[in-house]
């Protein structure tokens, strides 16, 4: 029981870890390199994250320069930013790309928010799964008489502590990312 216990907690927080990649992700306002975390260039036929061919910085709240090691792949890089959706025009000067990020109109952040909690309750609704398969898995332990009933009680709440434990987490990430880009 204690390596269901494990396990279940295991893919609790690696849902909570997705949670916080896809943040990290969210365009809110100010200039984040985590938003090319998304886009791949195609560097002699192997799709490469930019970060791996590519100095990213942030010189100013927000603006991102990128200063690829092989200047050939300026071109490249420029057009993966295009045709990725992280919705900015990036401008190349020959030696750089910058990427100015617009400040975001009311109207937008409320979109994001709203796309924001979509997340939250998506990753929320993958953790009560992941209680569903482990509760599933205790009632099996328990048809084949390899735990007691009161094994079976106890396991139950402790998944369901789990279960809190991760739904509150989700829910306090939800809260920060919000108040992040309702502030901007």
């Amino acid at each position: 029981m204690q390596e269901l216990l494990k396990n279940t907690e295991e893919k609790m927080s690696k849902s909570i870890a997705s949670l916080e990649r896809e943040y990290k992700s969210v365009r809110a306002g100010r200039a984040n390199a985590a938003v090319l975390d998304k886009v791949s260039v195609d560097y002699y036929g192997v799709p490469t994250p930019i970060q791996q061919m590519a100095a990213v910085s942030i010189p100013e709240a927000r603006s991102l320069v990128i200063q690829p090691w092989d200047a050939t792949m300026l071109k490249e890089i420029e057009k993966a930013i295009l045709t990725s959706e992280i919705g900015i025009n990036p401008q190349n000067d020959g030696k750089v790309i910058r990427l100015n990020f617009p400040p975001l109109t009311e109207e937008r952040r409320k979109d994001i928010v709203k796309d924001v909690k979509k997340t939250a309750e998506d990753s929320k609704v993958a953790i009560r799964n992941i209680r569903r398969d482990a509760l599933d898995k205790l009632k099996g332990l328990k048809k084949d008489n390899k735990i007691t009933e009161d094994d079976e009680s106890n396991g139950e709440k402790k998944i369901q502590n789990l279960t809190d434990k991760y739904c509150k987490e989700a829910d306090e990430l939800l809260a920060i990312k919000e108040k992040e880009i309702m502030e901007i």
